[in-house]
C-alpha cells in the first residue's frame, strides 16, 4: 500500500490477521481500524474467514469455474520483498479464498455476537453481545407470555425502585411510559455479573416489546437500529448506562418511541 490515507486492501486486510504483516504495517493498520468505522468493518468481516465457508458454499463454489480460478491464483506471483521465511505460496492463496468467499457472502448479515473474532479486533460496537442476549431472550415471548392486567401505577413504582437501587438510576413509571402500550412488568435479570433492567410491554398491534438496561462505561451514543430475531432493535448509551429498545413493531415506529424515552429518561 503506497497511500497512506486509503482504506486497506482486502489482502492486507486478511494479512495483518494472519500476522503476516510489518510490525510498521501493521501497527498503521490497526490505528486505521480504531479511526475509521469502514476500515474496523471490513476487517472484523475478513476475520471471519476462519468460518466453516466450505461447507456453507459447497454448492456455490461447485459452480464456479474452479480450474480457472486455480490457473490464476497459480500465475500470481510471490512479492518481491519475499523471503525464505515468507508464508509459503498456500497462505498467500487462502488468504486470496478468505477474501473471495467474503465477497461472495457480502450481502449476508452475521450476527457478530454469535461468533468470536479473536486477535481483540476492534468492534463498531462493544455493547453488541448483551444486546443479542437479549433478543434470544425476547424472541421467546409470546403474547400470552405478558397477558393479565396492567400492574396499577403503585406496583408499577414499586416494581422500577428496585431497578434503580441495583442500576443507580431514578425511573418511574411516567419516564418509561410507551404511548399505546401497555406496560406489563419490569424484571432484574443478570448479564455478564451485571444487573440487567427488562421492562416489557404488550403493544395490541404488534406483540412484545422491552426496554433494557445496562450500567456502561462505553460512553454517549446516538440512537441507532440494528434487526436481531426478527425484531427491530434501537439502542443508545450515556455515560454511565447502555439502552435497547426492542420489539416487533416497524423501525420508524421503533425509533420514535425510542427517542421519546431517551428524552424522558435524560430530562
Amino acid at each position: 500500500m503506497n497511500t497512506r490515507d486509503t482504506i486497506p486492501s482486502d489482502e492486507d486486510l486478511t494479512a495483518f490477521i494472519d500476522g503476516e504483516l510489518t510490525a510498521e504495517e501493521a501497527a498503521r493498520i490497526e490505528t486505521l481500524a480504531n479511526e475509521d468505522e469502514a476500515v474496523a468493518e471490513r476487517l472484523e468481516f475478513l476475520s471471519r474467514a476462519s468460518l466453516p465457508f466450505e461447507q456453507a458454499f459447497a454448492p456455490l463454489l461447485s459452480a464456479a469455474p474452479r480450474e480457472k480460478l486455480e490457473k490464476m491464483l497459480a500465475a500470481i506471483p510471490a512479492p518481491a520483498s519475499a523471503k525464505s521465511g515468507s508464508p509459503p505460496a498456500s497462505a498467500t492463496r487462502r488468504r486470496f479464498l478468505g477474501a473471495l468467499a467474503a465477497s461472495l457472502v457480502a450481502g449476508i448479515a452475521i450476527d457478530r455476537a454469535v461468533i468470536g473474532i479473536g486477535r481483540g479486533l476492534p468492534a463498531r460496537d462493544e455493547n453488541s453481545e448483551w444486546r443479542a442476549v437479549v433478543a434470544d431472550y425476547i424472541s421467546l415471548y409470546t403474547r400470552e407470555t405478558l397477558t393479565g392486567p396492567v400492574p396499577a401505577p403503585d406496583v408499577q413504582a414499586a416494581q422500577l425502585d428496585a431497578l434503580d437501587e441495583k442500576l443507580g438510576l431514578s425511573l418511574s413509571p411516567e419516564a418509561v411510559s410507551l404511548p399505546g402500550i401497555d406496560f406489563k412488568r419490569a424484571l432484574l435479570l443478570q448479564y455478564d455479573g451485571k444487573p440487567l433492567a427488562q421492562i416489557a410491554y404488550l403493544d395490541p398491534e404488534t406483540g412484545p416489546l422491552a426496554l433494557c438496561i445496562v450500567r456502561s462505561d462505553a460512553g454517549p451514543k446516538a440512537p441507532d437500529l440494528e434487526s436481531r430475531k426478527g425484531m427491530n432493535v434501537v439502542y443508545w448509551s450515556n455515560r454511565t448506562h447502555a439502552f435497547m429498545l426492542i420489539g416487533h413493531a416497524p423501525a420508524e415506529r421503533m425509533q420514535q418511541l425510542a427517542e421519546d424515552t431517551r428524552n424522558r429518561l435524560s430530562a
